[in-house]
């Protein structure tokens, strides 16, 4: 059992790291491919890919004509509109704030639950709800101060639209999960996803060019680390160890992310930008202090 927590732990911190680094990937391969058309690309090559795997491991596994709608919708939402409105963002900002952003979904998460499924806030978890909100201003904002016309605030804002739109895409896919295995919903939603892409793709065909193998590799790092095998490594992760314990790590994304962003792009982070991810997953540890101590006793 030792064991198969220490895998389960080295693939989570696996998946930490590439999805870290991916926003490194996005904004090199955005520079000379256009985003949604990078986006396509992507999922058109993970598509193959899982189409391949789960022919393999379910063959005999079905989408129900009435289920269709709703996934097509969830692909919409967590592929189409999620990864178009990320791209665009890393385009328009740097990795290092784009990654920083991501770390306020599990606050959206805890409101958007609140919201939909009317359950109960704890007064502590509002206090963490306000301190990570503080944060997350002072990372959008970049300096402090609201600049409409800056493209690096574009950018950030387009980053907490994806962000938007990847808690509706959790949300409705919990109405899923006790019909459909994770490897079927994520592959034919990513399928449904990047049909989508396509007529969007064409919007930008005037910016299409022969591009560089140098962006088609970090594409290709998307397409097969970022969204295939990190989508495997995760998926084990949680089947051995607590879903809080999962959580948790993943608060470490936005920490690859900044620190590659530094060292591998020489972006430049304002100090400010620093303060307000530190308060962002102070706001996080707060919100999620009983399901850290939960874990700490078993």
């Amino acid at each position: 059992m030792q064991k198969k927590v220490l895998l389960a732990t080295a693939a989570i911190l696996v998946t930490v790291v590439l999805w870290g680094i991916s926003f490194i990937s996005i904004k090199v391969a955005v520079r000379e491919v256009p985003p949604l058309t990078m986006a396509l690309i992507r999922f058109a090559i993970a598509t193959t890919i899982l189409l391949i795997v789960i022919r393999r491991l379910e063959p005999a596994a079905k989408l129900e004509k009435g289920d269709f709608p709703k996934m097509l919708l969830a692909g919409c939402l967590g592929i189409t509109i999620y990864f178009s409105f990320e791209n665009t963002g890393v385009k328009l900002t740097t990795a290092s704030s784009a990654s920083l952003i991501t770390s306020i979904i599990p606050i959206i998460a805890m409101l958007m639950d609140a919201l939909i499924f009317k359950t109960r806030i704890s007064p502590d978890k509002w206090l963490g709800v306000i301190v990570a909100m503080l944060g997350s201003y002072l990372v959008i904002t970049a300096n402090g101060q609201l600049s409409f016309s800056s493209s690096s605030f574009q950018g950030n804002l387009l980053m907490v639209g994806a962000m938007l739109s990847w808690i509706f895409y959790t949300i409705l896919n919990k109405s899923f999960r006790q019909k459909y295995s994770g490897l079927f919903l994520t592959t034919y939603q990513t399928l449904l996803g990047t049909m989508m892409l396509i007529p969007l793709s064409f919007l930008e065909y005037q910016q299409w060019q022969i591009f560089s193998w140098q962006a088609l590799g970090n594409i290709f790092f998307l397409a097969v680390c970022c969204s295939a095998v990190c989508y495997f490594l995760y998926i084990y992760a949680l089947n051995i160890l607590d879903v809080a314990v999962t959580t948790l790590y993943l608060n470490l994304v936005p920490v690859v992310g900044v620190i590659s962003g530094y060292f591998i792009l020489q972006e430049t982070i304002l100090p400010i930008q620093l303060l307000g991810g530190a308060i962002i997953i102070t706001g996080i540890l707060v919100v999620n202090a009983r399901e850290r101590r939960t874990v700490l006793q078993t």
